[in-house]
This record gives C-alpha cells, sequence and structure tokens, in this order.
C-alpha cells in the first residue's frame, strides 16, 4: 500500500483559518460507509442522524498553551520552545527553534525572567528534554505567558484561545486539539443527550505527531508516534452497555477512536484501563468497536485519512473529499466536518 493512493487535490483557499462565529453552523458531510451514498448537511442538524441507545464517545483532553517564545539567556536571541509531553514534574520533552542555537546545556528565558529553562539532552528525531525553573505554579505561569500550539497550516493569529478547545475538555495535557469536537455546543449535547443517546467521555492527550507527515513509501512501514490515554469504569460500562444492547459506537474524533480501539478486547469491549497507544489504522483494519465516526477533513498522505479509509474505502472517502473541494467546504482543523455512518 502506497502513500501516494492517499493524495487529493486540496485549493489552498479552502484551508480553514479561522473558527466560524456559531461552533454548531459549520457544513456536514454525511457517508454511507457502505454504498458511498453522499447527503449535505449543517453540523447542529447530526442530530437526525443519531438515534436512542447509540453512545458518542468524546475525547475529553484539554490543549495546553505549549509554545513559548523567549529568548536566549547569552546572546538574546529569540528562540522558540514547544511542549509535547511532560516527562518528571519540571522536565518536558520538547521542539525547539532554532535547533543550532539550543543545544545541551542552552538557557532560555520567557516573560523577563518569570520562566527559565535549561537544555538538559538531545533525544531522538532532535526533540530536545528541557527543565524549566519558575516560582509558583507551572500551569498558571504557561498560562500567562504560552501560545496555543495551533497547526502549521494555520498562518492567522487566533483571537480567543478557547476556540481550540472543545466546550467538554477537562484535563490539561495535548499539544493538539481532538478538532471533531470543536463542532459541539452545550446545547447541542444537552439536546443528544435529551434523545437517549448516551455520551461516553475518554482521555487520549494529542501529541504533535498528528501533524507529522507520513515519511515512506510504504504505508505499513510508517511508525506511529505514541500518546496516552486514559478509560474509566464509567466510560467502559456506557460502551460495553450500548454494544450490548445493540446500539451504535459513534467517536467523536480519530483520537476517541484511536483510544476506544486500543483498549478493546477480540470481542469488542472495552476494560478500563490507562497507557500509551501508537496504534496505526489503516484499511485491512477490522474495527472492534466503533461503528461510526464524526471527524474532520484530513490533510492528504496522512495517517487520519488512512484511519477514514479504512473504515468507509479508500475510494468512497477519496470521491468524498472531492465533492467536498467541488461543494467548498473548509477543510482541517477549523474546518467543515464528515459523519461517516
Amino acid at each position: 500500500m502506497n502513500v501516494d493512493d492517499f493524495d487529493y487535490f486540496l485549493p489552498q483557499e479552502l484551508i480553514a483559518q479561522t473558527p466560524l462565529g456559531d461552533r454548531s453552523s459549520s457544513k456536514l458531510l454525511i457517508l454511507d460507509k457502505k454504498t458511498g451514498k453522499i447527503e449535505h448537511e449543517v453540523f447542529k442538524n447530526i442530530k437526525g442522524y443519531l438515534k436512542c441507545g447509540d453512545c458518542l464517545v468524546i475525547n475529553n483532553t484539554k490543549v495546553i498553551p505549549a509554545r513559548l517564545i523567549g529568548n536566549k539567556q547569552d546572546t538574546n536571541a529569540k528562540v522558540e520552545i514547544l511542549l509535547l509531553k511532560r516527562k518528571e514534574d519540571d522536565v518536558w520533552e520538547c521542539l525547539v527553534k532554532p535547533g543550532k542555537k539550543l543545544k545541551a546545556g542552552a538557557k532560555a528565558s520567557f516573560g523577563d525572567g518569570l520562566l527559565t529553562c535549561e537544555v538538559l539532552s538531545i533525544e531522538e528525531e532532535g526533540n530536545r528534554l528541557v527543565k524549566f525553573y519558575y516560582d509558583g505554579i507551572f500551569e498558571e505561569i504557561l498560562d500567562k505567558l504560552g501560545q496555543m500550539p495551533l497547526p502549521p497550516y494555520i498562518t492567522h493569529k487566533l483571537e480567543d484561545k478557547n476556540r481550540y478547545q472543545t466546550v467538554y475538555a477537562k484535563y490539561d495535557g495535548s499539544a493538539a486539539a481532538p478538532t471533531a469536537g470543536l463542532h459541539f455546543t452545550p446545547q447541542l449535547l444537552k439536546e443528544i443527550k435529551e434523545m437517549g443517546v448516551e455520551i461516553a467521555e475518554v482521555t487520549l492527550h494529542v501529541g504533535l505527531g498528528t501533524f507529522r507527515p507520513v515519511k515512506v513509501h510504504d504505508v505499513e512501514k510508517h511508525h506511529m508516534h505514541s500518546e496516552f490515554y486514559n478509560i474509566t469504569n464509567d466510560a467502559a460500562e456506557k460502551i460495553n452497555r450500548t454494544k450490548k444492547s445493540g446500539g451504535r459506537i459513534i467517536c467523536v474524533g480519530t483520537t476517541s477512536c484511536r483510544t476506544i480501539e486500543s483498549a478493546a478486547d477480540e470481542n469488542g469491549y472495552i476494560e478500563p484501563k490507562s497507557g500509551w497507544t501508537n496504534i496505526f489504522i489503516y484499511p485491512g483494519y477490522k474495527f472492534k468497536v466503533l461503528d461510526a465516526l464524526i471527524t474532520n477533513f484530513h490533510l492528504p498522505k496522512s495517517t487520519l485519512l488512512m484511519l477514514v479509509s479504512a473504515l468507509a474505502g479508500r475510494e468512497n472517502i477519496l470521491n468524498a473529499y472531492q465533492n467536498a473541494v467541488e461543494e467548498k467546504y473548509r477543510f482541517f482543523s477549523f474546518g467543515d466536518a464528515m459523519f461517516i455512518q
């Protein structure tokens, strides 16, 4: 299976640069995964495609303002650090720019010295282990100094940090938002619950590896990044109860999908657990739990495009994407949505 099999043409102007004023007013493409049939809707009308007895699985991770811009202490040169993974209390695995200025031993300062750091070592793929020094509470300082780590294809400034969070974000830890969830409002979720749809909350902290391009031609040789996930007893019970009663398990986003597929047994039942997953879902994968998926439109040749192709078939997906381009859908993180059922 070649990575070029998952390419498509996308005009630059269809890459959404800003979120819509009303989260739930985005377009929604409905795709029948068996027939390839396409319908066009508005996201708030997704209620018409959900049924009493279904279970919606959402990812309640919260994006941290992980992008820090400061100065190297000895030369005052501008530097940028992006927090990826907390290794221990004040030590983080980070991406740094420019790499040549931040070798082991280099020190940097942010917010007139409110936060300082030292590069401890250079890790694989050029990432750095960085120790931070400060007075007070790290999360409060980060909230004051940090910026949202928007994807590289978004060049406009985000005026409201909360627009890169879902309305149900709870647990700090992500370097990127689970973007399919950005379309939900508290009112829409309330109406969905009132229909008799269960809502199960899981956590997967999204890493920046989600934007990492596939650099090998043979898809099966791609190495997935690992991400931390947690499934509570309550979430597992809701999912298993729905499965037993014949309801559909509908994941909101590829991160929710990867979480439950990582924790499922061979019969499609979920165990409450936490750990790290590097599950790579591409065509040929047999889904154990998931029945349907709410998702955004993904980058050409990406692992996420491969995941949705595993669910609906590559030809159905590429045809739907071509249709979305023709209909001037907005693509990627702040873009429109698709419901694969």
